[in-house]
């Protein structure tokens, strides 16, 4: 059931003087967009009929998607905070659709409605919650941003030792003016470096929470005087940014993971989900991290995972399994980072989960190393490119297209003359 209708959504609009609205979809690689129209322009942008030129958006042209309507989700209306009391700004996240109306199933966004619907029809519902991570740093004079810091702090410490605590305080109270609901907030291992976990929620809801929380995040932050930053890496001697993923599946209203009988509580489901998971990680690692820096992040240091193996314990397991609430086993997905695409990296890994589940796949026992992980991006695109079940997963079209735009993202890295290499080498031949 729809949280409001049309007709609310309007009467909205106008109660609270709402005098622009923000048309925000994510475009192919998870980057939010949007166009602003006034208040005046809503029964014509409700109505799906607002346009955007898809050759402007990298990939789209090559996917044939010229011209691109914007369909509000009406679910994801809200106000936001920290615009003005007088003549605010709404938002709504919209769907992707052709001049027909009919959805495009390029979309992210598509992909992932179609993945957890598919998880529907076998009786599965997925819980999911982000653990979002990220750096706090100062801005120059002019406001540009820089990667230092002022502070020492180090894991869960408060103020005065935590610099960044009375911005993220701000943060959390805005992300609760917009419907959020945070478990909770604390400062991380580096220096000026946060983290934020969600309550459990379903659906596309997630991946709508993770584009909004950074957005939201980002824009408190300028308030601060700081610059927020979800890079995986940003500083070599500072550990980097994940955005790991707790996900557990229910049937009939029961967490399906969870065997009180078995001796490690979990059930064959759950050892399925994690098999497929391991099975298919080194392809998913080019969605999940899915550029030229997040390799500098998965290296042997700070617990970031280099290997395919699951634990209990260790983490520098790519795959944790942890106990939540009433001791139900929940599955921590370490691997993805802040540069993911919310909606690709869910859909990747429920599709992969409940393969696993599906075809009864044994899993390795706990600790055994199934490979290392790919190392760079070169490797994770075509670890990507030979992994036929995940291509169909998020669609042969949209995997093609996003092979072809990573390889090209590679050469460009791979032509660059780094500072690294000018400081090694420009005084020594």
């Amino acid at each position: 059931m729809a949280k409001y209708t049309e007709r609310e959504i309007l009467e909205m609009i106008e109660d609270e003087d709402v005098k622009f609205i923000r048309l925000q979809f994510v475009d192919l690689f998870g980057m939010l967009k949007n166009i602003a129209v006034t208040a005046g322009q809503m029964e014509k942008a409700l109505a799906g009929r607002c346009r955007v030129e898809g050759f402007h958006i990298t990939g789209m042209n090559e996917l044939g998607h010229r011209q691109i309507f914007l369909k509000p989700d009406l679910d994801t209306f809200a106000i936001l905070p920290w615009r003005p009391q007088q003549g605010k700004v709404a938002r709504f996240l919209c769907d992707l659709t052709d001049r027909q109306g009919n959805l495009l199933k390029d979309s992210p966004r598509y992909i992932l409605r179609r993945v957890l619907e598919d998880a529907k029809q076998d009786g599965y519902h997925i819980d999911l919650y982000p653990e979002c991570e990220f750096f706090l740093f100062q801005t120059d004079e002019e406001g540009k941003p820089t990667t230092e810091t002022g502070e020492m702090a180090g894991y869960l410490d408060v103020a005065p030792l935590d610099g960044g605590e009375n911005a993220r305080r701000d943060m959390i109270l805005t992300l609760e003016e917009m419907g959020f609901e945070i478990k909770s907030s604390h400062h991380e291992n580096a220096p000026a470096q946060h983290e934020v976990d969600f309550k459990p929620s379903r659906g596309v809801k997630v991946a709508d929470q993770v584009v909004t929380f950074r957005s939201t995040v980002r824009t408190v932050a300028q308030r601060h005087g700081l610059h927020a930053t979800f890079m995986p890496k940003p500083r070599t001697d500072l550990p980097g940014s994940a955005m790991s993923l707790n996900i557990a599946v229910f049937r009939d209203g029961k967490n399906i993971f969870t065997d009180p009988e078995a001796p490690d509580r979990m059930s064959q489901e759950a050892h399925g989900f994690i098999a497929g998971l391991l099975e298919h990680m080194n392809g998913i690692t080019a969605i999940s991290n899915p550029v030229v820096n997040s390799y500098k992040r998965l290296k042997a240091r700070f617990y970031a995972p280099t290997e395919r193996f699951w634990s209990v314990e260790d983490y520098h397991a790519p795959i944790l399994v942890t106990e939540g609430e009433n001791r139900e086993i929940c599955v921590e997905w370490k691997l993805p980072d802040g540069a993911a695409n919310p909606y690709l990296t869910i859909a990747a890994a429920v599709a992969a989960g409940l393969d696993g589940m599906r075809q009864k796949k044994e899993v390795l026992p706990v600790e055994e190393k199934a490979g290392a992980l790919p190392g760079t991006l070169k490797e994770a695109v075509a670890a990507f490119a030979e992994d036929s079940f995940l291509r169909n997963a998020v669609g042969q079209n949209y995997a093609s297209m996003y092979i072809h735009e990573k390889q090209k993202e590679w050469e460009r890295y791979a032509k660059e003359v780094t500072d690294w290499e000018m400081r090694e080498y420009l005084h020594k031949f």
